[in-house]
């Protein structure tokens, strides 16, 4: 479903966030990529989405390249990747519902939307996608009257909405306690296995990555180092992955920075 064909991004002062990465991802995986802050976990999200303009190679998105896309074209494929931040990025004064059906933009005219004229079917799969993770009663209040967890909910909903092919999720419960952090992983893996939606999560927390995802990349210094089933991500690959052994609390959910 995704072909990342030897990509690279050099700022412009010469730092190079990706270097080199080819990776070939099937529909219906669910992927944890990990690595050290700075290692390009974000930036390789980023430039799936085309958030980040890439320097050299191609990324095709279901057999078409994004990379090259432009005008409609870019926003029919965008259309099909949703995105969920680790800060929500929510309209904090908006309701829930109307964040939810943000996700529904890419679907209509840019006057609809500012006006907020969405059509029956909209709100249908608003609602739908916000019982799917459990906070239909919230969808009239401000998002900024919600915690952090249910703020990351709503954003999961949103890219229900979307009817999204792909979710990348970039830290998603980096800033989340633990029991709010089982829901949303739970919420993801959840939509992964039943709705067969493509799913790329990048984690600092390994044993999140273990228990939830059936493929780690393992990123350092803009590099795959790692590449493969949970099975194969032992204490020493984890080791390579991180440029040093990895300790028992990092392992427990300490994140690795």
């Amino acid at each position: 479903m995704i072909q990342i064909r030897n990509i690279t991004k050099t700022y412009p002062n010469g730092t190079k966030g990706l270097n080199g990465i080819t990776l070939s991802i099937a529909r219906g995986e669910f992927i944890a990529v990990v690595g050290l802050s700075g290692a390009g976990k974000s930036t390789l999200l980023r430039s799936i989405n085309r958030l980040h303009d890439i320097t050299e190679g191609e990324i095709l998105i279901d057999g078409s390249s994004i990379t090259r896309a432009s005008g409609r074209e870019l926003r029919s494929i965008r259309r099909d990747i949703g995105m969920i931040f680790q800060s929500f990025n929510l309209v904090k004064r908006a309701t829930v519902l109307r964040n939810v059906l943000a996700g529904r933009v890419g679907y209509h005219s840019t006057l609809r939307t500012i006006l907020g004229r969405f059509p029956e079917r909209d709100l249908d799969i608003a609602f739908r996608a916000l019982d799917r993770v459990n906070i239909v009663e919230k969808a009239y209040a401000r998002a900024d009257e919600l915690s952090g967890g249910q703020q990351q909910r709503v954003a999961i909903a949103r890219v229900l909405a979307q009817e999204a092919k792909i979710i990348l999720a970039d830290e998603p419960v980096a800033s989340l306690d633990p029991l709010t952090t089982k829901q949303v992983m739970d919420d993801l893996k959840g939509i992964n296995q039943e709705l067969g939606i493509t799913t790329i999560v990048n984690l600092h927390f390994i044993d999140l990555a273990r228990q939830y995802a059936t493929r780690i990349i393992g990123l350092r210094a803009g590099e795959v180092v790692f590449d493969g089933p949970v099975s194969e991500a032992t204490d020493e690959r984890f080791a390579e992955i991180y440029g040093r052994p990895i300790s028992q609390d990092e392992w427990l959910g300490v994140p690795a920075i």
